[in-house]
C-alpha cells in the first residue's frame, strides 16, 4: 500500500516541477526499495542518538550516500519530545547495566541532568549506540522484506488476476 502511494507520488507533474524548479537532485527523492530503505536505516540510527539538530545531521550524510531524504528526515522524529524521555532513559538504563555500573535515580529536571552529565555520559552513550545499531538494521531489514512481500504479492494477485 506504501510502496504503491510511494510510487504514484513520484510520478506526479507537480512534485516533478517543483523539484526542477527548487533544482533538488531527483535521485534524493527515487522511492525505489533501496533508496527508502537506506532512508529509513539512517533516520532511525540518527533519531536514537540524544544530540541537537538530527535532522540537520541527516543533511550532512547527502554528500556521501544516496538516500530518500524525506524517509530519513521523517524518521528523525520517532525521537520527538513526547519520546526522547522515556527512549534515553532506556539506553542509559541499558548502558549501564551492561557496562556493570549502578544507575543513578534519574530526575526530568535540566538542574539534575546538568549536575550529573558527566556520571550518565558513557552508559547514555553507549546504550545509544547499542539502540542505534539494532534498531536502524532491524529496520532497514523491515522495510526491505515487506517491500519485497508486498511485490511478491501484488504480482501473484496480478497472474491470479489474469
Amino acid at each position: 500500500m506504501i510502496r504503491k502511494t510511494l510510487k504514484k507520488t513520484t510520478k506526479s507533474e507537480k512534485l516533478k516541477a517543483f523539484i526542477q524548479k527548487a533544482k533538488i537532485p531527483p535521485e534524493f527523492l527515487a522511492a525505489n526499495r533501496k533508496m527508502i530503505s537506506r532512508g529509513v536505516f539512517l533516520g532511525v540510527f540518527i533519531a536514537f542518538i540524544p544530540m541537537p539538530m538530527q535532522m540537520a545531521a541527516v543533511l550532512l550524510f547527502m554528500p556521501f550516500f544516496r538516500f530518500n531524504v524525506p524517509i530519513a528526515l521523517a524518521m528523525c522524529w520517532l525521537s520527538n519530545p513526547f519520546t526522547m524521555p522515556p527512549m534515553y532513559y532506556i539506553e542509559y538504563l541499558t548502558g549501564s547495566f551492561i557496562l556493570g555500573i549502578q544507575a543513578a535515580p534519574v530526575e526530568m529536571t535540566l538542574d539534575w541532568f546538568s549536575e550529573n552529565i558527566d556520571d550518565i555520559f558513557i552508559p547514555l552513550y553507549f546504550g545509544t549506540v547499542i539502540y542505534s545499531i539494532v534498531g536502524s538494521f532491524l529496520a532497514y531489514w523491515g522495510v526491505n522484506y515487506f517491500w519485497k512481500t508486498s511485490v511478491h504479492r501484488a504480482k501473484k494477485k496480478h497472474r491470479k488476476h489474469r
